[in-house]
């Protein structure tokens, strides 16, 4: 492709593997969660190489430059050379995966299953309304 010619924001999220299929890409496009240049868009927006796009999965907050296009899926290789992930963006999710795994870190597990005693014990706390 040149870089003049525009190609479809679902496609290209596809084929950058942003989302394993098309119809998730638009299903994703269409509940909010890409923008692109600041403005929510739709999934047969065109796009360009130089746009920004803001994309959300899951936990997870990119913000990317389109450096090439592509309509077909290739390796993975080739489709992190579709995009550049912007300095903020990669600080933002490092910081939130740290964040995460604190919050995780400060929950105490138990140290092993329930047997039928502590079952039992817990259906009868749960019976008079104790948790």
């Amino acid at each position: 492709m040149t870089d003049n010619e525009r190609i479809r924001l679902d496609k290209w999220l596809w084929a950058a593997r942003f989302f394993r299929t098309r119809a998730k890409a638009k299903d994703a496009i269409v509940g909010g969660k890409v923008h692109c240049n600041g403005q929510r868009a739709k999934p047969a927006r065109e796009i360009g190489i130089g746009d920004a796009l803001q994309i959300r999965q899951g936990f997870d907050e990119r913000s990317v430059i389109v450096q090439a296009l592509a309509a077909q899926r290739g390796d993975a290789t080739a489709a992190q050379a579709l995009y550049e992930e912007t300095a903020e963006s990669i600080a933002a999710r490092e910081a939130e995966a740290v964040r995460r795994r604190a919050r995780r870190d400060a929950v105490l597990l138990p140290d092993h299953r329930p047997d039928r005693r502590d079952r039992r014990t817990l259906e009868d706390i749960k019976k008079r309304g104790g948790l």
